[in-house]
């Protein structure tokens, strides 16, 4: 009786690390991560200090649209009221306006 056929399916199949590598490095969002941590460094040099005081970049959807927590309701109102348009047009000068779309502020982190 030949049973290599069946010992071929039991053996554990190991994967090289080209086979792994992307899967894992997709779940890590490593280049999500970078370009959150790109937009915070702009952020942080093109707003006025009062509004970095108060707000800052939470994260960056798919759909080219940037959250950002403000800490509190009367800073958001500010921002959204006043400063809202200028500073998505800062963000597009820097990022261009098909990577950062539109702007969604919330109080909170």
């Amino acid at each position: 009786m030949d049973l290599s056929d069946l010992e071929d399916t039991l053996q554990p199949r190991f994967r090289t690390p080209a086979e792994v590598l992307p899967k894992v490095l997709a779940e890590l969002r490593l280049d999500q991560r970078r370009q959150e941590a790109e937009i915070l460094k702009v952020w942080q040099t093109l707003m006025d200090p009062e509004i970095v005081a108060h707000a800052r970049p939470t994260g960056l959807l798919k759909n080219g649209t940037l959250l950002v927590s403000v800490d509190n309701n009367v800073w958001l109102a500010e921002i959204v009221g006043y400063r809202r348009h200028d500073i998505l047009r800062r963000l597009q000068q820097a990022f261009g306006a098909n990577r950062i779309r539109r702007i969604s502020f919330r109080v909170g982190g």
